[in-house]
């Protein structure tokens, strides 16, 4: 197997774009690859959490780096578990892979682990998902289905062809923050039936934003895709069992590769920290100034340094926010 510390080098993607064919190379390159090592490095026993073990890119790093630490990976699409199963065969007697969305895995996991030390979330889909044209995620795809677990039921046929207007433009509005929502959404609805992905990009294409560095149609997508697959949803729900759980000396990191995203994770842990919660406009404290679950290891999200940026052009989007709880 090659070695990881070699592997998430400076040269990474010179070893990839080698294809030398191995069950152990990366499908993918997991972003911030050196950030989460350095995250976690400090953990010498317990257990850590990767919340979206994907094709366990993250996950492999974090075992091999620690080397006394088990790994609990959760993921919803059984084609990254399948990979991931044996792409951690290494560390299989360190390693626990559960299937489901990770809000509700993630609770279970709270509840049957005494000694969780870390916990990992990649909130975004992974490249290998968006390269897949079947999945329906590529603006060239011939389908248009979006969804992380393909056993889901809702798909993006189903929110393109039968969602009303008003309900097209609060997605497009609220998930793809689009300004020209109410026009992209009317176009939507004059042309449906779609039955591909390619069609839907093709026909929304002349009205969608514009950027230098984006697909015309990419914030349209975006919020398809969050809309399918409930991400802003399972956000919540994975930051409201952190809140419940009761986990104390454990280091949370969230990865987010929107603003949506990234304002939830900011949000939620500026209130974790918080020690009064009293109203603001309140004479004195009456709360018992007690109340701060820990703090933020950073005010500023971590991102990809240039050389990163340069080599996986996916990472330019990232941000990482990590918050120490107990502490």
């Amino acid at each position: 197997m090659l070695c990881l510390k070699y592997l998430f080098s400076k040269s990474i993607l010179a070893i990839i774009k080698k294809k030398v064919v191995s069950l152990h190379n990366i499908p993918h390159v997991p972003v911030l690859y050196r950030e989460v090592q350095e995250i976690f490095e400090h953990i010498e026993e317990g257990t850590i959490v990767d919340c979206t073990m994907g094709y366990a890119g993250h996950s492999t790093l974090i075992l091999q780096s620690n080397t006394n630490i088990h790994l609990i990976g959760i993921d919803q699409d059984q084609t990254a578990i399948d990979f991931s199963t044996q792409r951690l065969e290494p560390f299989k007697d360190r390693v626990q892979i559960r299937k489901g969305r990770f809000s509700k895995m993630s609770l279970e996991v709270f509840e049957e682990e005494n000694n969780i030390r870390g916990l990992l979330a990649d909130i975004g889909v992974s490249s290998l998902q968006l390269d897949e044209k079947d999945r329906g995620f590529s603006f060239d795809s011939d389908n248009l289905d979006m969804r992380m677990d393909p056993l889901s039921e809702l798909t993006a046929q189903t929110v393109v062809n039968t969602y009303s207007q008003k309900d097209l433009e609060r997605i497009l509005s609220e998930y793809g923050e689009v300004r020209n929502y109410k026009h992209i959404a009317s176009e939507i609805i004059s042309n449906r039936p779609f039955s591909s992905a390619k069609e839907l990009s093709q026909c929304i294409r002349p009205f969608a934003p514009r950027g230098k560095k984006i697909h015309p149609s990419t914030l349209v997508f975006q919020a398809i895709r969050i809309e399918v697959n409930n991400e802003l949803g399972e956000l919540e729900g994975l930051l409201d069992s952190i809140e419940k759980s009761g986990l104390t000396q454990a280091r949370i990191a969230i990865i987010s590769f929107h603003s949506l995203e990234d304002r939830i994770v900011k949000q939620r842990f500026k209130k974790w920290s918080k020690s009064c919660i009293c109203d603001d406009h309140a004479m004195r404290c009456t709360c018992g100034n007690d109340h701060s679950l820990g703090k933020m290891l950073s005010r500023k999200p971590y991102e990809a340094k240039n050389d990163e940026v340069k080599e996986n052009i996916r990472s330019r989007s990232a941000k990482m926010r990590v918050f120490d709880l107990g502490i």
